[in-house]
């Protein structure tokens, strides 16, 4: 052995891991480790979804089987006979939704503006708390609220003018004449609005405070009034987040059962289009119905029921994120 060998020979056998290669395996371990729990998650969520689904295909097939399409479009629902229709259900469903969305996207949006625009800088924190303080309010306190206080109320002050002057007219009267016995469709719509302008307003706040100050006050600068710079910046800024707020608010209004089983009337009889008139719900016929239904076809159609309110949940989130894609697509033909 020669003298270069001996000499290198003890730096070979004494040489050390290099450290950053070692911090390098270390962290791409953590982020295979990382990676592969996030994607558990998510298909997790995944099978709970399909399990949801199949499970209520499952215990619906009897009915399915039985009424088949003819279950959507039939208004008729007597347990005893074993006749079962989902229109008035649907009806009600969607049209005391839409009341709310109505009624409540504009107030939601005022409430908004006002918070992040116009108020006092005193008066936006207590006032943002106590908006959102509504939505800590339990369904059931504004189901009784609405039957013992809001319904004597709104039929004396509200129904009886509305049928005494709009109920008059030859196309829209339609829908506002009948009875004023404060219970019914449109004041089960009210309730709603009442219960979803706290989701709708503090999502709409949040992201009206993401906006840059420097575009609104590029706005101001140039002689932009308040409305000019929610309309022209803030909304185009943030329309996916607002548009995520409505449809918020859309699934709570198209979920919720105990305010409207208390004002609805929970009827399953379609007699005209008048939104004075009592009518039903699928969460209120679930609720009503689903302890006392007996084994069978009564149970099976209640889960259609339920199965149907997925259907139209799931309709709803797709048209929204189709209306944001559209959105997305103008902006950058504009471009």
């Amino acid at each position: 052995m020669d003298a270069a060998t001996t000499l290198t020979l003890p730096r070979v056998l004494h040489r050390q891991p290099d450290p950053k290669k070692a911090v390098k395996t270390q962290s791409g371990l953590g982020d295979t480790i990382f990676f592969n729990l996030t994607r558990l998650a998510a298909l997790l969520t995944l099978v709970v979804l399909a399990g949801i689904i199949v499970s209520l295909v499952i215990s619906s097939w009897p009915s399915i089987q039985r009424f088949g399409l003819s279950f959507l479009f039939e208004a008729t629902w007597d347990p005893p006979a074993e006749k079962f229709g989902a229109l008035v259900p649907i009806y009600g469903t969607i049209v005391t939704s839409l009341i709310a969305l109505v009624i409540a996207v504009p107030v939601s949006f005022g409430i908004a503006v006002f918070l992040t625009e116009l108020s006092p800088a005193w008066l936006r924190r207590p006032l943002g708390t106590a908006i959102e303080l509504l939505a800590a309010i339990p369904s059931i306190v504004y189901g009784m609220w609405g039957l013992l206080v809001f319904s004597p109320i709104f039929a004396s002050y509200i129904e009886t003018p509305l049928a005494a002057t709009v109920g008059k007219l030859p196309v829209i009267g339609k829908l506002f004449q009948g009875a004023p016995i404060g219970i019914g469709l449109l004041c089960a719509g009210i309730i709603l609005a009442i219960m979803i302008i706290p989701f709708i307003a503090s999502v709409m706040r949040d992201v009206f405070e993401v906006t840059p100050p420097l575009l609104k006050e590029s706005v101001y600068g140039l002689g932009g009034t308040t409305w000019e710079v929610v309309w022209k910046v803030v909304l185009p800024y943030t329309r996916a987040g607002v548009v995520g707020g409505i449809m918020l608010g859309l699934g709570r209004a198209l979920g919720e059962t105990m305010a409207v089983t208390f004002v609805i009337g929970n009827t399953n009889i379609l007699n005209d289009v008048s939104l004075f008139s009592s009518g039903n719900s699928i969460t209120s016929a679930l609720a009503n119905e689903f302890a006392e239904a007996a084994p069978g076809l009564h149970t099976s159609a209640l889960i259609e029921l339920g199965l149907v309110l997925f259907v139209i949940t799931f309709f709803v989130l797709a048209a929204s994120k189709y209306l944001l894609v559209r959105l997305q697509a103008s902006e950058g033909t504009k471009a």
